[in-house]
């Protein structure tokens, strides 16, 4: 079978004529690159169009002809097309694109294969920018806004102090020597001593400081973390096509060699409350199916651990999804923002994600089936997966790296049986190397939840250019001798290498947020749980005969029903800032000045009105047919319904 032999398309738009050679098999959206390199630069690729003619023809989207390809609708050689177009809005003289992606070429795209991403694709959640080592931050300590926490934490030495050895030190009681002197936070005696298996990020840093700036030598200072990057590097200066129609040893990324991640960034996990769990666990114990939920709380310094950072879960949302026996499905969660908006107002952010898999052991003592063991797995491959992904999503930043960011602190907590056949909580954290590996493509999970596969490089892409690059990966294990060796990573190698363990916890005397979270969560219709306004009245005290103010002030400080009344949106802002402030500190002053708002008083009267009203006390007459059996209860019960209104 002969090639397919190329073939030559002019187009003209109202900047001039250009000819391009195409393959008659291509797909339109392949076009797009070529024809960006010939516009202006301010084009916006969305809007590029395509026409059969001048004036009058017929116009297509370049983004709605994904799939079709030229020789599908009968282009020859030599035709003409007609391009349309609009330029980006202009913002204080310079282009509306951020100036992160104006330093890309103009036909760039955030896909490791080269194509270009069109609005219309369908794509999976969006992971962090695409950024190139190249892209650093100048002087990012100046520039990089820290959290709170770690500013504090930047501003402690860390030192762990040592009494006085009453054996060793022959000094006074105002001396010291080797054997007193304070510790460094990464002094791996100590690390042992207190079975503390990774370092806190903060001792992470001042280790690697110290061996990257010396203040001795009076050198410029050079920030000393810098993120992991297993792609290829945009704009090579070496001059040659980007990838993938070229490549050399200056873009190509090095060979991968993995090891244990010896830092974590959270080191514990505390819930403010055990009720939390006993809500979030009632649902596989009602419908027997598996859930998720997306953790909502603040990081605090953890003083068990040097220079330690722990995230307190002070609520757990549940998001739209689909529960199975073996797993779950995120469905689109359309009020994400809304409900992170509603955190923010109450001093929380989104620091984690929950699920469970859990299996009744049957025994009908609450036992569960333990899955997760020595000789098993503690964290599948596919999990991995989702933890690096959704770390991705948020980073955190550091103003001591050279690109103003550096790993996550979003955690990720598993609900499973233990060898006891108890329900335990297990916390995790993907490790940065894992977390780059998913952004490349360069792994997907096995069907052996145990060990990660590695991408193969040999696929190609609708054009037939490669998809991905695949660097060399390799990993270390001590063999049967104790010798430590190096293996090759494909075709799978063992997923421990991916992630971190967290300890976790409750505080001796919990002293939650919110607590008053008796209100039904979200989202478990399939259970026969649901939020009505009716749940709301009965929660806020109000009835038809009266309001409970005071009980009203008590019981707002419940996370789901802050989130349900945001949805209602009868409160201005102003209005709920004040509500959410009222929920977190429990302020009954502030609660009654919450109570005399105007956004407050509408809310109370909707209740009043779509109460459940008492049943009116039926006639004589009526009450005589009951006794005789003419009305049956359903034929009541739907005469009562007759008149209601679902809008």
């Amino acid at each position: 079978m002969s090639a397919v032999k190329p073939i030559l398309l002019r187009f003209e738009s109202k900047n001039g004529q250009f000819r391009l050679n195409v393959n008659p098999s291509d797909h339109f959206p392949t076009l797009l690159s070529k024809i960006l390199d010939k516009l202006p630069k301010d084009v916006d690729s969305r809007t590029l169009t395509l026409s059969n003619k001048p004036h009058g023809g017929e116009d297509r989207l370049l983004s709605s002809l994904k799939g079709v390809a030229m020789e599908r609708v009968g282009l020859r050689h030599g035709d003409k097309l007609y391009i349309k177009y609009k330029e980006q809005p202009q913002i204080n003289g310079n282009s509306g694109v951020p100036a992160a992606t104006t330093s890309q070429p103009h036909n760039s795209s955030n896909r490791l294969n080269g194509l270009p991403i069109l609005p219309a694709e369908d794509l999976p959640p969006a992971l962090l920018p695409q950024t190139s080592p190249t892209t650093t931050i100048k002087d990012p300590w100046e520039v990089v806004q820290q959290s709170p926490l770690d500013d504090r934490l930047d501003k402690k030495d860390g030192k762990i102090p040592r009494a006085r050895d009453q054996k060793m030190c022959r000094h006074g009681p105002k001396g010291m020597c080797d054997y007193c002197m304070p510790l460094e936070p990464y002094s791996p005696k100590y690390l042992e001593e207190k079975k503390i298996k990774h370092l806190s990020f903060h001792s992470h840093l001042r280790k690697i400081n110290s061996a990257t700036n010396k203040p001795e030598l009076k050198s410029s200072f050079m920030p000393p973390l810098s993120e992991p990057y297993y792609r290829v590097k945009p704009d090579c200066p070496s001059g040659h096509p980007q990838w993938p129609e070229g490549i050399c040893t200056k873009c190509q990324p090095s060979a991968i060699t993995l090891q244990p991640q010896p830092f974590r960034m959270v080191d514990h996990v505390e819930f403010a409350s055990p009720s939390l769990i006993e809500s979030f666990l009632n649902f596989w114990r009602l419908g027997g199916a598996q859930r998720i939920g997306f953790l909502y709380g603040h990081y605090e310094e953890y003083t068990e651990v040097p220079l330690g950072i722990k995230a307190v879960v002070e609520a757990i949302y549940e998001p739209p999804q689909i529960d199975e026996i073996d797993g779950c499905t995120l469905n689109e969660w359309e009020n994400e923002g809304e409900v992170d908006e509603v955190a923010r107002l109450c001093g929380l952010q989104k620091i984690g994600v929950i699920f469970t898999d859990l299996i009744d052991a049957g025994t009908g003592d609450g036992k569960v089936i333990c899955k997760r063991h020595t000789d098993s797995y503690y964290l599948s491959s596919l999990e991995v997966a989702f933890s690096a992904r959704m770390q991705a999503q948020y980073p955190k930043p550091t103003k001591w790296s050279d690109t103003g960011r550096f790993g996550s602190n979003f955690v990720t907590c598993v609900m499973s049986g233990d060898e006891d056949g108890n329900i335990s909580i297990s916390a995790f954290q993907a490790s940065n190397s894992a977390v780059e590996m998913v952004r490349a493509d360069i792994i997907e999970p096995s069907a052996d939840p145990t060990v990660m596969l590695v991408q193969s490089d040999e696929g190609e892409d609708e054009a037939g250019r490669r998809i991905r690059y695949i660097p060399e990966v390799f990993y270390r294990r001590i063999n049967e001798y104790g010798a430590s060796v190096q293996e090759n990573a494909k075709p799978s190698f063992p997923v421990e290498y991916l992630y971190v363990t967290l300890t976790h916890g409750f505080p001796k005397e919990p002293a939650g947020i919110f607590n008053a979270s008796d209100f039904p969560i979200e989202n478990r219709e399939v259970i026969g749980q649901g939020q009505e306004l009716r749940t709301v009245a009965s929660k806020l005290g109000v009835s038809s005969e009266k309001i409970d103010g005071q009980k009203s002030v008590k019981s707002i400080a419940d996370f789901h029903l802050l989130c349900f009344l945001h949805g209602m949106g009868v409160l201005s802002k102003e209005e709920e800032s004040l509500l959410c402030h009222v929920a977190r500190s429990h302020d009954i002053a502030e609660g009654f000045q919450l109570l005399n708002t105007p956004g407050w008083a509408t809310l109370l009267a909707i209740l009043q009105e779509s109460g459940e009203r008492p049943p009116k006390r039926p006639s004589p007459a009526v009450f005589q047919a009951e006794q005789q059996g003419y009305f049956d209860a359903n034929e009541q019960l739907a005469k009562r319904f007759k008149g209601a209104s679902l809008r």
